[in-house]
């Protein structure tokens, strides 16, 4: 059942500006709605450690009633960025068009979070790296790689900077992931219009190549006219040089498959495979 909404995850980060253009280039496009999250963490909730112990008895009831007022102005405080963040990306994805918007503020786990919420929604839109991450090219944010384990929706991951969109590498390896992707791609109003590539990295075969040509035939049913890239290579170089040297806005690829794709969200291929790549990859379940 499609929800016509998809989520859009900020935070305080430089990669939240990022994510709301993508959500509303994606929401443009499909007609949809855009649900702003942001999500406190635990340690932002109001500190309920008893310190009673360390006062001494005649000022503790003094000290007491400053330790909870501080502890309420640190709660409303926290609340008032939260509410800042989400101000701020609605306007951002409504100055991209006439977009509904909804915002959320939680307290809690992220991924928790989004587990429980992901079944009103088509998709997720996260930044690469979070807040904590600032400008640290060598890691991801660890929120990302929790959510593309725990999701069963798909997942457009924000590279730092939004670039308009026109043209589409798929990742391809022949599994179910990678056919349900290119058969997203010929459905969904998104992709109309955009020119999309097909490429696979790994040993040329007979059977592959058939399995081009058959992804090749979905996508010219949709309207499509494919370029079909085949490379040997491991999957993570070739498509980081693909995407580096050739003029791709967007990588999709299935999360599961037959290659060593198959590592994506339980090896160190995936971590890789996103870090390397200079533009958005939306991930396939």
């Amino acid at each position: 059942m499609t929800t016509n909404t998809l989520i859009a995850l900020v935070d305080g980060s430089a990669y939240s500006e990022s994510v709301c253009h993508h959500a509303a280039w994606i929401a443009a496009r499909n007609d949809w709605t855009v649900k702003i999250y942001h999500v406190m963490g635990r340690r932002d909730a109001v500190d309920q450690q008893d310190l009673s112990g360390a006062i001494r008895l005649g000022a503790r009831s003094a000290l007491l009633e400053k330790l909870s007022n501080l502890d309420a102005a640190r709660a409303k405080l926290a609340h008032e960025h939260g509410r800042a963040i989400l101000e701020d990306a609605t306007s951002l994805i409504q100055k991209d068009g006439d977009i509904p918007v909804q915002t959320r503020l939680r307290q809690g786990d992220l991924v928790e979070t989004i587990t429980a919420k992901e079944d009103t929604a088509d998709m997720i839109v996260i930044g690469k790296r979070g807040e904590a991450a600032g400008h640290a090219m060598d890691h991801l944010g660890s929120n990302l790689e929790r959510i593309l384990r725990a999701s069963h929706k798909p997942v457009l991951i924000a590279n730092r900077a939004f670039t308009q969109i026109e043209t589409v590498l798929v990742a391809f390896d022949g599994g179910p992931s990678a056919l349900k992707a290119v058969d997203y791609i010929a459905r969904s109003p998104l992709f109309s219009g955009l020119k999309v590539s097909l490429v696979y990295a790994g040993k040329d075969t007979p059977e592959m190549r058939k399995s081009l040509d058959n992804a090749a035939a979905t996508l010219k049913a949709g309207g499509f006219d494919p370029n079909t890239i085949l490379e040997t290579g491991e999957p993570e170089k070739v498509l980081a040089r693909i995407t580096a040297n050739e003029t791709h806005e967007l990588l999709v690829m299935g999360a599961y498959g037959h290659s060593r794709v198959r590592s994506l969200l339980i090896g160190s291929t995936t971590t890789e495979m996103i870090r390397s790549c200079k533009v958005p990859v939306l991930i396939m379940r």
